[in-house]
C-alpha cells in the first residue's frame, strides 16, 4: 500500500463518520491544509497521522500493522534443535 492509498483510506473513513475536513482537523488540533495533504498521501507525520487517527475513534488500525507473534520462530527452531531459549545473557569470558 502507497501513501495515496493509505490516505484514500482515512479520507473513507472520514466519509463514513460524515465529518468535514475542517471539523476533523480541528477534532485532531491540525491545519485543514494538512489533513489535505494526509488524505491525498502527499506526505505527513507520525503525529498528525495518530491525532487523525484519534480523532476519528481509528487507533485499532494501528494494531494490525504488525501482529504480535504468538509463537517466536526463533524458539521454534530452537526446540527442534533441542536447544532451550535463553534465560538470561552469555558472560563475557575474558583472555
Amino acid at each position: 500500500m502507497d501513501e495515496a492509498q493509505f490516505g484514500a483510506q482515512i479520507r473513507r473513513a472520514r466519509l463514513l463518520e460524515d465529518i468535514d475536513q475542517r471539523a476533523l482537523a480541528d477534532a485532531a488540533n491540525i491545519s485543514p491544509t494538512t489533513l489535505m495533504k494526509l488524505e491525498k498521501g502527499q506526505g505527513s507525520t507520525l503525529t498528525t497521522l495518530l491525532k487523525v487517527l484519534r480523532a476519528l475513534g481509528r487507533e485499532d488500525w494501528l494494531a494490525t500493522l504488525e501482529p504480535v507473534p504468538t509463537v517466536s520462530p526463533l524458539a521454534l527452531a530452537r526446540e527442534a534443535e533441542g536447544r532451550q531459549e535463553p534465560q538470561r545473557v552469555s558472560r563475557k569470558k575474558t583472555p
